[in-house]
């Protein structure tokens, strides 16, 4: 018995000195400044290093790196290290007795010291975490979720048991830093029912008050990039969190945030205003090739001459320079700005020379595309690039892959089409979705147009594939089941081949579906008929009328979408008054949410249809909103900044002519003398055709005016006066003889010459020739803007002649006896 408590008393003394000694080199590896440091105490120690001391060394090892800045970093030195290894090997042995955030810590750990994902060490720590995974708390999920995503473990069986338990524990978090991590490591395993949960629960956690850092917005916009959603409330509250920390962001911040809002097609132009800001007063500080290209990207589209030869200039300096993905940007970013200029363009065309085999299939895609629209001329360029491509064509198997290549490839300059290509074309066929199908369809359709097609009986080879291609269209169309599937594959379906044969059967199958329609993809519909400017009556009903039923679902922004629909189209549905006055005040009590520019246009929508809330009005023309916009147009880009200046315009024109009760003055005079000087527009054929009939009509060419400008700047293609017998009256003489019409720019300014009163009962005509951008694909129904400018010219005293170009070019009006008769009957009001 003696013996045996001898025994005892020797091991726990002997116990105690080793736990006193490990708690002691526990702080030791703690209180560590320098990764040597920890691997000399690991070398030293290596028989008494528990578990605990492994993960606490490890950790240490990322810590310490951490602190530094990014390109001080020693990762290399760390990993390659023998201490390291033996670490490492430690680990993997002492696994099962590690702590449950022990585990997950190390993993991170090692991750971030760029460990390559199927270290043994790692794989044997994502088993053990996944035998764990019940049992970790929240902040060790979140930290194991991000381990996995770093693998690129998207769609493993541990991710997928991982978003089971977010799933079950969701109503739990309250953490917007642990619910952003595990929203895009489970991104791609989720379903629809649980990324709206989601959703709405960072919705939540974003509205709470408190600190809401860069990162966790980030990680939000990541997540809807990753489900390839644009879910606008979300984009709002990211991008105000993004304009409160904006003094902070730097380079590669603002770039991501751009290139995240890009892929979203979101826009601030608030965010645009300061990021231009902030970057404007530094831009010599960018000075390496990885900054300039991201300054390159976010600054360029944004500036005035004078940054923007700047950045031109540094750009051509420092092209040896730049990477084969820096390449891709640059030249990305010259295709937005459109920017040509030809000694940039020809140094990059040479850097690209090194840089070719390094591209994947679909970023060679894209080069090539921004290389012919940039009107690249290095045929040795464009001769490499078409042997990688149908390199990469027979090697693929993905239909998307092999559809863009073949839609590329119509693309390069005197390109021979080769058989490999209808091969591959006719391989693929029964797997392409629509817009696989018009990019291939497309490209068969041009080299058969312009003979590019070489090979024995090639034409017939093409002419049988195009009709299996137009076959397919019509099964895949005729089969679809799912109004959604059918609406996305539809984004990216336009053309010539859509319009001469899908559009009748596309719009027959969205009848069909049209049960489907909900407030949830009401937005999708809507753009589609935009794109397509198709007038169908029931589906553009049950736009109305799902929009009403759903009013409070529907985010402002995209009730803007739909009014634009309706306000284009100039279509009225059923209880139309209820429809418009439902949204308008809708979006009247959510002004705040759109930003000065998107009030503008909003303005200009609901003056289409007929509409001008007071609200809306008075906020939109008022002194401080003005110098708000003006200062936000200057970081928009130049089409956007453009379409804005010209909605404005028409908006106070209509508020000047419809609702004078407003006391709103005309103030665009200057800037419509500064678009009608810019203008390149010219007397056409057509133009002088008729003014030959209508001076035989009338009885001399004093008694038309072409091409005039009213006043509020409407052109008009005629004019001509009428007294009360139906006489003409005489112009001041013009002096141009007929046959020097054509090609000449003709503008009579009514009020330079002051609008003189007509006599009494006579009359001032606008004859106006309407071509097919004035209707509807499909019906021969006046679009919004063609209904107002009419509409507008009976207010300024004109009878208003409007003469279609279906009835102008019909078999009817053949010979000039009977368009002199036809043009006779409508201006002398002739039934």
């Amino acid at each position: 018995m003696l013996c045996v408590r001898q025994v005892c008393l020797s091991t726990l003394r002997h116990y105690q000195a080793r736990t006193l000694s490990s708690d002691l080199l526990l702080s030791q590896i703690k209180s560590c400044t320098h990764e040597d440091e920890v691997f000399g105490l690991v070398g030293g120690n290596k028989a008494r290093l528990s578990e605990k001391h492994v993960g606490i060394a490890l950790n240490m090892l990322w810590q310490l790196q951490k602190r530094r800045p990014l390109l001080s970093r020693t990762s290399d030195y760390v990993r390659n290290h023998s201490q390291f290894l033996a670490l490492c090997i430690l680990a993997e042995n002492k696994v099962e007795h590690m702590e449950d955030e022990a585990v997950v810590d190390t993993l991170y750990s090692i991750l971030r010291l760029n460990v390559e994902h199927h270290d043994s060490l790692a794989e044997v720590l994502v088993a053990e975490a996944w035998k764990r995974l019940e049992r970790l708390s929240l902040p060790a999920l979140s930290k194991f979720a991000l381990c996995l995503h770093k693998q690129c473990r998207y769609f493993s069986p541990v991710t997928g048991k991982v978003a089971h338990i977010v799933d079950m524990k969701l109503d739990s978090i309250q953490d917007i830093r642990i619910l952003s991590v595990l929203m895009i490591s489970i991104s791609h395993v989720i379903s629809g029912s649980f990324r709206d949960r989601l959703l709405h629960k960072a919705e939540q956690l974003l509205e709470e008050k408190g600190e809401v850092r860069f990162n966790y917005a980030k990680r939000i916009l990541q997540f809807l990039q990753n489900v390839n959603l644009r879910h606008h409330p979300l984009l709002e509250k990211c991008n105000k969190i993004f304009l409160k920390s904006a003094s902070n962001l730097d380079i590669h911040s603002i770039s991501l945030i751009f290139g995240l809002y890009e892929q979203l097609g979101f826009d601030s132009a608030e965010f645009r205003l300061v990021a231009k800001q902030l970057l404007s007063e530094t831009m010599d500080d960018y000075s390496d090739p990885e900054t300039f290209a991201k300054l390159f990207f976010t600054l360029g589209p944004m500036v005035g001459s004078k940054e923007r030869d700047r950045l031109l200039v540094t750009a051509e300096h420092m092209a040896e320079e730049f990477s084969s993905h820096q390449v891709l940007v640059i030249l990305k970013t010259m295709q937005r700005m459109k920017c040509r200029k030809a000694h940039l363009l020809k140094k990059m065309a040479s850097v690209l020379h090194k840089h070719l085999d390094s591209y994947r299939v679909l970023q060679l895609v894209k080069l090539t595309q921004y290389l012919v629209v940039l009107r690249c001329h290095d045929l040795e360029l464009f001769a490499k690039l078409k042997m990688l491509l149908i390199g990469f064509l027979k090697q693929s198997v993905i239909p998307g892959d092999t559809a863009a290549i073949i839609r590329v490839l119509a693309m390069l300059p005197s390109f021979q089409a080769e058989e490999i290509i209808i091969n591959k074309a006719a391989a693929v066929l029964p797997q392409c979705r629509l817009h696989h199908l018009n990019s291939i369809t497309t490209a068969l359709v041009k080299w058969n147009h312009y003979d590019q097609l070489h090979w024995q009986n090639s034409s017939d080879l093409c002419v049988k594939l195009l009709q299996k291609l137009n076959n397919h269209g019509f099964q895949r169309l005729q089969q679809a089941n799912n109004l959604n599937l059918l609406l996305e594959e539809l984004t990216h379906v336009n053309g010539e081949w859509f319009e001469e044969v899908l559009s009748e059967e596309t719009m027959a199958a969205c009848q069909r579906l049209i049960d489907q329609i909900t407030w949830a993809n009401v937005l999708q519909m809507s753009f589609f008929l935009i794109k397509t400017s198709h007038h169908c009556p029931a589906l553009l009903d049950r736009i109305a009328s799902v929009t009403v039923e759903n009013i409070d679902k529907i985010q402002p922004f995209e009730i803007y979408f739909i009014l634009f629909l309706f306000s284009a189209l100039n279509y009225d549905p059923p209880a139309s008054e209820a429809f418009f006055e439902s949204c308008i005040q809708h979006l009247t009590s959510n002004l705040g949410h759109f930003e000065t520019h998107h009030l503008v246009l909003l303005g200009h929508v609901l003056a289409v249809a007929g509409y001008f809330p007071p609200a809306l009005i008075t906020r939109i023309f008022n002194i401080s909103f003005l110098s708000k916009l003006d200062a936000q147009l200057e970081a928009l880009p130049d089409a956007v900044k453009q379409r804005v200046r010209s909605c404005l315009m028409k908006l106070n024109r209509a508020v000047c002519l419809e609702c004078p009760e407003f006391h709103i003055p005309w103030f665009h005079e200057r800037y419509c003398q500064r678009v009608v000087c810019n203008s390149s527009s010219q007397i056409n054929p057509l133009q002088q055709h008729v003014h030959r009939m209508l001076t035989e009509i009338l009885g001399g060419s004093h008694y038309t005016r072409i091409s005039v400008l009213t006043p509020y700047y409407y052109e008009i293609d005629f004019e001509c006066i009428l007294d009360e017998n139906k006489k003409p009256l005489p112009y001041v003489a013009q002096n141009i003889p007929l046959n020097d019409v054509e090609g000449i720019h003709l503008k009579h300014d009514k009020k330079d010459e002051g609008k003189k009163a007509l006599p009494p009962g006579a009359e001032r005509i606008a004859l106006e020739f309407l071509d097919s951008r004035a209707f509807s694909k499909n019906l021969r129904h006046l679009k919004g803007e063609y209904a107002v400018k009419k509409r507008h010219l009976e207010m300024l005293g004109y009878r208003v002649v409007q003469i279609p170009h279906f009835e102008w070019n019909s078999m009817v009006l053949s010979t000039k006896g009977e368009q002199i008769s036809y043009l006779r009957k409508h201006l002398y009001g002739i039934q």
